[in-house]
């Protein structure tokens, strides 16, 4: 087999965990430039987005960005828009939540634009809700279980058979 000329594998080619650098903030360049908020993921590196502008436009995220930059729904993006679709956009940057405070204090971005602060692993917020349908009726007691249906008849007391002997076993009360 032939000797790895490499320098490394995967982990030095994603740079070895670096420390945080602040990279430059990179603002809107001009009319063909919009900011957004993630409303949901679609799939296949596409996203649908609510624009600043008022507008909900569907924006693929450009090839550099994937597998590299994750997106959530609740995320401020910088989306390039395209000049012979409105409707459609693309992803240009996702910032960072302290970037997105910047955006703000610079005027750049709404007051009402939202922070997603989703990153916090001890959070008790469960991220699933499930709904009862019309109809149902569930408690919000765990441990209102209620009687159990008896399915097999009376089981026999083995405490009580302890004391006889193998002949002495009755098979048809059991």
């Amino acid at each position: 087999m032939p000797k790895n000329k490499g320098k490394g594998g995967k982990k030095r080619k994603r740079g070895k965990g670096d420390s945080m650098q602040k990279r430059e903030l990179i603002t809107r360049d001009g009319p063909e430039q919009e900011y957004a908020s993630v409303t949901r993921m679609l799939g296949n590196g596409r996203v649908e987005a609510q624009c600043f502008d008022g507008k909900v436009r569907l924006c693929h995220i450009r090839g550099k960005m994937r597998k590299r930059v994750w997106i959530n729904a609740g995320d401020i993006i910088l989306l390039g828009l395209r000049d012979f679709q409105d409707d459609k956009a693309d992803v240009i940057v996702k910032y960072k939540n302290d970037e997105v405070v910047q955006l703000k204090k610079m005027g750049h971005l709404p007051a009402s634009a939202v922070v997603n602060e989703d990153n916090d692993e001890n959070s008790d917020d469960d991220p699933f809700v499930f709904r009862a349908r019309e109809g149902d009726e569930f408690s919000d007691e765990e441990d209102d279980v209620g009687e159990q249906p008896d399915r097999y008849g009376k089981l026999p007391d083995y405490d009580d058979m302890s004391d006889m002997s193998d002949d002495e076993i009755n098979l048809d009360t059991l």
